[in-house]
Formats: C-alpha cells, sequence, structure tokens
C-alpha cells in the first residue's frame, strides 16, 4: 500500500503519467466534463469531499506551476479565492470566463470532481517539473 496521502488509485495513476505543462481539473460537482475527457468521480455527498481537501490531497504529489481560475470567482465565491490564494500563495494565476475554462475541460488529462456546492470552486493545474 502507498505510504503518500494519495490513496485513490486513478489520481496517483494520473498524476503519476503528467509531464511539463500537463493540466489536472479539481472542481465543484456540478461542472460539466467533456465526453473526451476522463472524469474521476469523488463526490459522495454534499460537500464531500470538499474542493479544498481535494486540492490539498493533489498538491501533495503534484508540481504545480500555474493555476487557471474563472474570472466569476473574484465576485461569486470570493471566499474560495482567498482559500486559494492562501494555499498556493505565490502561484502565478491566470483568469479565464467559466465559458473557456469548461472548454479548456477538453484539453485536461482529467478532470476531478469533488462534492463542492459553492459556485466556481474549480481549478485548472498546469503540471510543473521537480528539477
Amino acid at each position: 500500500m502507498k505510504k503518500t496521502k494519495m490513496i485513490n488509485s486513478d489520481m496517483s495513476r494520473v498524476i503519476a503519467q503528467m509531464g511539463h505543462f500537463d493540466k489536472l481539473s479539481i472542481g465543484d460537482a456540478g461542472m460539466p466534463v467533456p465526453a473526451g475527457t476522463e472524469k474521476i468521480d469523488l463526490a459522495v455527498d454534499n460537500g464531500i469531499p470538499s474542493f479544498m481537501q481535494v486540492l490539498n490531497n493533489v498538491l501533495e504529489e503534484l508540481e504545480v506551476q500555474r493555476i487557471y481560475l474563472a474570472d466569476e470567482i473574484r465576485t461569486q465565491n470570493p471566499e474560495m479565492l482567498t482559500a486559494i490564494k492562501k494555499r498556493l500563495p505565490d502561484m502565478p494565476i491566470t483568469f479565464m470566463p467559466h465559458e473557456d475554462m469548461k472548454r479548456s475541460l477538453s484539453d485536461c488529462k482529467a478532470f476531478v470532481r469533488t462534492g463542492e456546492m459553492t459556485p466556481y470552486a474549480n481549478i485548472l493545474l498546469e503540471s510543473g517539473v521537480t528539477f
């Protein structure tokens, strides 16, 4: 059995296969996922697991060099934006319209669905390198 915090086999596999500039998305329970994008569904109930719980777990395994967020998070979910910035204080952020973010899921290695039930709690994580 793995010793690291990431014990979900699908998430572990996707992260292990990622290269520089590849993207992984984590999002709320309502985010529509394109048919060609792998969906790893962790949602079991309203808020379980939360977006931040999953993000914190993924950040234990994935080297991230940039994040992408919806413009709308600034006004529609500023508490979540604050939590993300607190967790990743020096991370470059690119904001984009939510519609563009939904289209960008086609370019992600996978989308991880959480039980989060707050608006615009979605992120694209761009993989960096460890050297």
